[in-house]
């Protein structure tokens, strides 16, 4: 059942996810609680939990005053807020704990799920520190600068435009140089325009992209820059000191490749229960990483091999050198969660319906490595609806529940409800049904053998009139074509390629119109414990 709020200026609607045809059916069902897939996750996600995950993350070993000299470390060179470096020094304490949600650097934030993924953090630590007075809530964005999919996280898209970072290097994306962004800062630059919005945001990311050598660098500086005053504690973990805390893990992954078959035998009792698999887990989850370099270990002809390179390793060379270049090791998807928390004293995880798919299969590899599951929390999402789209939707006569109806049936449902005509021969086709009966017995008592004529004959003219109906709807839609249009176009507008907005658009758009205003709105609405698909009319 919807939902719905107001506010002096912005209307909140909360739609059931089960309304929402681009979810899968698997992010529906954690959304929704479903009990068979209880089995896969430790907390339900619920403010009353958070005492229970408080006291069990107690007791892991997380090593605090390493985290908190890498992170002093880190914003050694960025402008940092009293807000975030309190944050950051509160981590030495026993008390504090943190909630954590991560993404892929992607160019300028990417698709506005990245800034709602951070948003639902720091709305949710919020709620934590006055539940909880006597503890301390951190929200973390874990930038994931190791990835090597470039092609991922390489544009972006605004006013129905694609801007592409094109660069030649290879390896970490977060390893490579940050003065390859000057031909998107130049278009961004023009496209933006020159509102006081404009000016304001492009100086944002001119600074984060220009200021450093690395675009890891770059990433977690625009994140400091735009979430920073709210206390939004970015880290980039790719670190010796971060790295040799997950010495013990790696070396057992590496010498005894135990996570393949927990996460094999997850994914087979995922299928049992009715859902698919989402990870592919290797023998050996960890890559080697150098600069242009991040390639798949595997163990080969009694030794180990890095793909794609010259370098292999016996297994006393491979030990030496997680040893003394911890850094040179990194996790994949199926080692990072673990990674993640070795390193922070985390609580929580807030992600995406794919993200919470990977983590459904990693309780039992938790467990075998002795660290504490976290609570899986999804993520807010959100659909914006400018003043624009509202107004061409009230001039429609369209409500925010029809916007989740399919663009055909929607079509459809307009022109019965504007039309003066009825379109339907649904009597007709009664009075059709009854009719061949009454023949169909006729038959039957003087031929039983002319029943199948009489059965074939009434399907061709049922057939008939569905054709002329079909030629009514289409008679009407050309009435009404101009409307149609504008509700396609719409449609287009908010479900890019009948995909969500959230996993398309960039928000550059929505802070021209409101500035931080975007954010502050967010942050109020966007309640990562309550249940729905958030659509924000402001």
């Amino acid at each position: 059942m919807e939902t719905h709020t107001k506010t002096a200026t912005v209307t909140v609607n909360r739609i059931p996810f089960q309304q929402v045809e681009q979810l899968s059916q698997k992010d529906i069902a954690y959304a929704t609680k479903h009990p068979k897939l209880r089995p896969f996750y430790n907390y339900d996600t619920n403010l009353a939990a958070f005492d229970k995950v408080m006291a069990d993350k107690s007791k892991d070993s997380i090593n605090r005053s390493v985290l908190v000299e890498v992170l002093e470390a880190q914003y050694d060179q960025l402008e940092v807020t009293e807000a975030t470096k309190a944050n950051i020094s509160a981590l030495s304490e026993p008390t504090t704990f943190t909630i954590t949600t991560a993404h892929q650097p992607s160019l300028a934030t990417g698709p506005l799920y990245y800034i709602y993924k951070i948003v639902s953090a720091i709305h949710l630590c919020r709620s934590l520190n006055k539940t909880y007075p006597g503890h301390r809530f951190v929200p973390i964005f874990v930038t994931g600068g190791e990835d090597h999919d470039f092609e991922e996280v390489n544009h972006l898209h605004l006013f129905n435009k694609e801007i592409v970072w094109e660069n030649e290097e290879s390896g970490s994306v977060g390893m490579m140089k940050a003065s390859s962004l000057a031909p998107v800062l130049a278009q961004l630059k023009e496209i933006l325009g020159d509102r006081p919005t404009a000016i304001e945001i492009y100086q944002i990311l001119e600074k984060a992209y220009t200021a450093h050598d690395l675009y890891s660098s770059s990433t977690i500086d625009l994140v400091n820059q735009l979430f920073g005053q709210y206390g939004l504690v970015v880290l980039g973990m790719n670190h010796p000191k971060l790295k040799r805390e997950f010495i013990p893990i790696m070396r057992q992954e590496l010498l005894e490749q135990p996570s393949q078959a927990f996460v094999h035998k997850a994914t087979a009792e995922l299928e049992e229960a009715g859902f698919s698999g989402q990870a592919h887990a290797r023998e050996i989850n960890l890559f080697y990483l150098r600069d242009q370099v991040r390639e798949r270990i595997v163990f080969e002809n009694d030794q180990y091999e890095v793909l794609n390179t010259d370098h292999t390793f016996t297994k006393a060379e491979l030990l030496a050198e997680l040893d003394q270049h911890p850094e040179h090791f990194s996790p994949n998807v199926v080692m990072r969660p673990l990674y993640q928390e070795q390193i922070l004293p985390n609580l929580a995880y807030i992600g995406g319906g794919g993200e919470i798919a990977y983590w459904l299969e990693r309780k039992e590899q938790f467990a075998h490595f002795g660290l504490n599951f976290p609570m899986l929390i999804r993520r807010n999402s959100v659909l914006w609806l400018d003043a624009g789209t509202q107004k061409r939707m009230k001039k429609l006569g369209l409500e925010v529940d029809d916007l989740f109806v399919e663009t055909e049936a929607l079509l459809k449902r307009f022109i019965k409800q504007n039309t003066e005509s009825e379109l339907s021969l649904a009597e007709e086709k009664e009075q059709h049904q009854k009719l061949f009966e009454a023949i169909k017995y006729k038959a039957q008592e003087i031929d039983p053998t002319l029943a199948k004529t009489v059965a074939a004959e009434q399907a061709k003219q049922l057939n008939i009139l569905n054709q002329l109906e079909g030629r009514l709807m289409r008679a009407e839609k050309q009435k009404h074509e101009v409307a149609l249009n504008q509700i396609r176009s719409l449609k287009e507008k908010l479900f890019p390629k009948n995909g969500l907005q959230e996993r398309h658009d960039n928000f550059l758009a929505f802070y021209l119109q409101h500035g931080r205003g975007f954010f502050d709105t967010l942050l109020e609405h966007l309640n990562p414990l309550e249940e729905g698909f958030v659509v924000i009319s402001a």
